[in-house]
């Protein structure tokens, strides 16, 4: 195991969640999509734990317009990219908060409790903007 330091580990998990957040998860098969494109990361094909995916499906709001349900969305998807924390004991919760700004603009405020630490938070200020990039 690696020895971090605190702001080595705090560094290394925002970035986990930055991954977590905006890699493309496969949709389910209930997922409307565009076209028969699933996307996903061809490595969750072979997880070494049963049903564990890497990414959110975040992307899938980029055709949708930005109403109270769009939010509702956003903020489960983003609770399912981030259940790995507390899964793996990184964390004792998650608290995803959105909300929308405008006709065009939706902010995400994550706080995830460590298990060992103060709580990280991060504030993503324009989340559709990244949504709607590709």
């Amino acid at each position: 195991m690696i020895d971090l330091t605190e702001d080595q580990r705090v560094a290394v998990l925002t970035r986990a969640v930055y991954i977590s957040l905006f890699s493309w998860r496969r949709a389910l098969d209930s997922d409307p999509v565009d076209d028969d494109e699933l996307q996903g990361w061809w490595g969750d094909t072979f997880p070494s734990v049963s049903g564990d995916q890497i990414g959110s499906r975040l992307w899938l709001l980029r055709r949708r317009t930005l109403t109270a349900d769009t939010v509702r969305d956003a903020i489960t998807y983003a609770q399912e990219a981030l259940a790995w924390l507390v899964d793996d004991e990184h964390a004792t919760a998650v608290d995803i908060r959105a909300e929308r700004r405008g006709n065009d603009q939706l902010r995400m405020r994550v706080r995830i409790d460590l298990v060992d630490g103060d709580p990280l938070s991060l504030d993503i200020e324009d989340i559709w903007r990244v949504i709607n990039a590709v």
